[in-house]
């Protein structure tokens, strides 16, 4: 499948205008929270211990949705209707996350929101929106997909604790996709999302590199997480399945892998906590910066991984093998640091 320079050259305007807009909205919503008092005060779940504000996503998603709509109209994205509902999926799930923000909503209503836009979302998906090729029957395969994709939209909301982890992480996801569409231009589509995605982690992350002087906010860190898990599942049902678990490969070993834990130990896994493995590098007496440097290395490694299972059918494993040795040794790193605390200042 050939792509034109034209449209190459499209999403990457595109993206490298995101990054400049979101920069200056996020200022200017940093200033109209503060004047609001609304602020992220230190609690359980974060690992911050200053109130900072909360809700960049003001800035971040509408810029978001912008960029994606122009590259929807000039054609850089083959989505069509669909691409359409992806971004009305975001407005929404934005919009609730918002009032959530600012006075707190019931954990239900949340998950209610969520998998509704995400059952709505499964219809927008490429081919036939399967990720085991037949091997299961149709509304098993869907169930399936719908759960991981939910439970993305959660992990990118969990994993939101730390000044810069959010911020990178959409960047990186967002330079991965570029390059792997580079590799296959059957995924073009794909990774022009990836330069909006570069473009707006960057803009905000000027602003919440450590110490972080804003934070997403759940009106961020939702929408952008089912985005992101949409592009994802794209990924999935085309085959590319391995690429998809490699480059959040992080956020998803982490996020996954605290939760198995904290069942063992019959916690209540709805609760705030602190026990994800980047928060116990910390408590452990790691900077912020110094985390989310580890983490920027790990996804960089992730980004090759990725570029390797673009190449063929054989490197799919090759690159997922690698992914999850790297992933395990950050973790069992993270998680030996609380043990040994005063260590990395």
């Amino acid at each position: 499948m050939l792509i034109s320079t034209e449209l190459w050259l499209i999403a990457a305007a595109v993206g490298a205008c995101a990054l400049p807009i979101t920069m200056f909205l996020t200022g200017r919503v940093r200033k109209y929270l503060l004047s609001q008092g609304i602020l992220d005060e230190p609690g359980e779940r974060s690992s911050h211990t200053v109130p900072t504000p909360r809700g960049a996503g003001l800035a971040v998603v509408p810029v978001t949705i912008v960029a994606l709509g122009v590259l929807l109209t000039t054609g850089a994205i083959f989505a069509g209707i669909a691409g359409w509902m992806i971004i009305a999926g975001m407005a929404v799930l934005a919009t609730i996350s918002w009032m959530d923000d600012q006075r707190g909503l019931s954990p239900l209503v949340r998950l209610i929101a969520q998998a509704g836009w995400v059952v709505l979302g499964l219809w927008t998906l490429p081919g036939d929106r399967m990720i085991f090729n037949g091997a299961l029957p149709l509304i098993v395969d869907h169930v399936i997909v719908a759960v991981l994709w939910l439970w993305f939209v959660n992990v990118f909301n969990f994993m939101d604790g730390i000044d810069g982890l959010a911020g990178t992480e959409t960047v990186t996801i967002g330079i991965g996709l570029v390059l792997v569409a580079l590799i296959q231009p059957v995924l073009f589509s794909l990774g022009s999302i990836g330069f909006v995605l570069a473009g707006v982690g960057a803009g905000f992350l000027l602003w919440n590199w450590p110490p972080a002087r804003i934070f997403l906010g759940d009106v961020g860190s939702v929408p952008l997480g089912y985005l992101i898990g949409w592009v994802l599942m794209c990924l999935a049902v085309q085959g590319a399945w391995t690429i998809a678990l490699i480059l959040p490969a992080y956020y998803l070993g982490d996020a996954t892998l605290t939760l198995i834990l904290r069942l063992k130990r019959g916690q209540r896994i709805w609760q705030a906590h602190r026990d994800h493995f980047y928060q116990k590098a910390v408590r452990g007496g790691m900077s912020h910066r110094q985390v989310t440097m580890r983490i920027v290395f790990l996804n960089i490694a992730l980004i090759g991984f990725a570029a390797v299972a673009a190449i063929g059918p054989d490197g799919g494993y090759v690159g997922l093998a690698g992914a999850v040795i790297f992933v395990g040794l950050r973790l069992w790193y993270f998680g030996r640091r609380l043990k040994e605390p005063g260590i990395g200042h």
